[in-house]
C-alpha cells in the first residue's frame, strides 16, 4: 500500500470508531469484521484449540463494544482489539486451570473427532516454553509485526523492560532449540 492508501484507511476506521462511540451497531460491526481474523489468530495462538479461540473472539467483541467509548486513540482499534483478545484468552486459561481433569488412565479412550493434530516440533511449541509476558511480546513483535515503542504502548511497559523481556524470550528460544538439535549449525 502506498501512503494516501494507508492514510485512506486509518481515516475510515477513524470515522468507523467515532460512529461506534455515538452507538452505531453497523459501524462497530464492521471494524470488528476487519480484524476477526487476527482475533482468531492470536487467541488460538493461545488456548490452542478452535472452540476455545472461537469463544475467546466472542468475548472480545462482546468487551469491545462495551468499552468502545474508552478508545482514546481510534487510530490504534486494532492495537487495542488485540489487547483485549489478549486479556480474555489469558482469562480463558486461568478459568481452565481451576477445573480438575479426568486421571490420564481414562481419557486415553476418549477422543474429540475435530481434534487439533499435534506437529512433533513447531513454533508453537517453541513459543510455549516462554512465560506469558515473553510470549506476548515476542508474539506482537514477530507475528503482528508491530514496533517496540507500540509494543511498550499494549502491554504498558516501559520500552527498556520490553526490549529485555523480547531479548530475553528470544534467548531461551534459540538455546531450545540449540538443545534440541532442530537446526544445523
Amino acid at each position: 500500500m502506498n501512503e494516501n492508501q494507508i492514510e485512506k484507511r486509518v481515516s475510515q476506521i477513524i470515522e468507523l470508531v467515532n460512529e461506534a462511540k455515538k452507538g452505531d451497531d453497523q459501524a462497530f460491526l464492521e471494524l470488528f469484521q476487519k480484524y476477526e481474523i487476527d482475533i482468531y489468530r492470536t487467541a488460538y495462538l493461545y488456548v490452542k484449540n478452535q472452540d476455545d479461540a472461537l469463544d475467546v473472539v466472542q468475548e472480545t467483541a462482546y468487551r469491545s463494544f462495551k468499552k468502545i467509548n474508552t478508545l482514546k486513540n481510534p487510530e490504534f482499534f486494532k492495537t487495542w482489539l488485540i489487547k483485549i483478545t489478549i486479556s480474555c484468552a489469558i482469562d480463558l486459561l486461568r478459568k481452565q486451570q481451576k477445573v480438575i481433569h479426568l486421571n490420564p488412565k481414562y481419557t486415553d479412550n476418549i477422543r474429540s473427532k475435530d481434534e487439533d493434530i499435534p506437529l512433533s516440533i513447531s513454533l508453537q511449541e517453541l513459543i510455549e516454553t516462554l512465560n506469558e509476558n515473553e510470549k506476548q511480546i515476542v508474539l506482537l513483535k514477530y507475528y503482528y509485526g508491530y514496533k517496540l515503542n507500540e509494543i511498550a504502548d499494549i502491554v504498558e511497559s516501559p520500552l527498556g523492560t520490553v526490549k529485555s523481556v523480547l531479548y530475553r524470550g528470544l534467548d531461551k528460544l534459540r538455546k531450545k532449540v540449540q538443545k534440541d538439535d532442530v537446526y544445523e549449525q
